[in-house]
This record gives structure tokens, sequence and C-alpha cells, in this order.
């Protein structure tokens, strides 16, 4: 990791900061995080790393294509390596439970969008709805 960070960072005229390799560590630790997520992370380790360091940072890791984010709330975007395989997102809205599933999954829905001259950022994508466990409690009735 940090040879690789090394190296993109030497690319676009940066340096390997230890703020800057604990974040990426956290970041794939953590698997899918916050920027308020990684910062406690990190201030875990270290506590003089402030919030605008987090934030700084997480885009720098972007751009270096080290990171990506997606949309898994309507707050703050989450984070998540490049190391993992490219991944779709499926958010329960009970229970904020987030699983990831392979690509294959929208393949369709892909292809379709494709055929019109979309290029879909499959990575980036998050479908929204009930998990079955979420599904079972609601259909279950109350004890008495």
């Amino acid at each position: 990791m940090s040879d690789d960070l090394a190296s993109r960072l030497r690319e676009q005229g940066l340096r390997l900061t230890p703020q800057r390799e604990l974040i990426l560590r956290a970041v794939e630790e953590l698997r899918h995080a916050t920027p308020d997520e990684v910062l406690a992370h990190v201030r875990a380790q270290v506590s003089s790393v402030n919030a605008s360091t987090v934030y700084r940072t997480l885009e720098v890791l972007e751009e270096l294509g080290l990171v990506r984010h997606t949309h898994l709330s309507d707050r703050a975007p989450t984070y998540h390596s490049t190391l993992e395989h490219e991944h779709v997102h499926v958010v329960c809205r009970r229970c904020h439970a987030v699983r990831s599933y392979d690509p294959g999954l929208v393949h369709s829905l892909v292809a379709a969008l494709g055929e019109d001259g979309f290029s879909v950022d499959v990575g980036h994508l998050a479908i929204f709805g009930t998990c079955a466990d979420c599904s079972a409690a609601t259909a279950s009735p109350e004890p008495t």
C-alpha cells in the first residue's frame, strides 16, 4: 500500500505523509466509511488529525484512484478502497445495512444503457430498498 501510495503521490508532486497513510489505511480497514468515521478511526491512533485533513486527503486519494466514493445515505459520501473488487451497493432504508454485490447483478441494466451510449460507473451505484430481515420483521405479527 505505502509504496503504491508514495509513487502515485510523487507523480503528482506530492509527498507521503503519516496522515495520508493513516487515512488510506483507515478506509481499507473500515471498508465503507464516511469522512467522519475515517476521522474517528484515525484519531484513535493520532489525536491531532483534524477533519479538514481527512476531507482533503480523501479528495487526493480519490484523484489518485486509490479510493472511490458513493452515496449510501442522504448525508456524507461513503468511501471505499479500490483494492476491493468493483461492486454494487445495496442499502436497507430501515436498518441501514450495506451489502456488496457482484456487478453482474445489474448486467442487463448496464448493457441496455450501453446500447444508448451511456457508460455506467457501477462502483458508484447504490440501490435502496428493504433487506430480508427488515421485511420479515414487518410481515411478522407483533407478539401479544
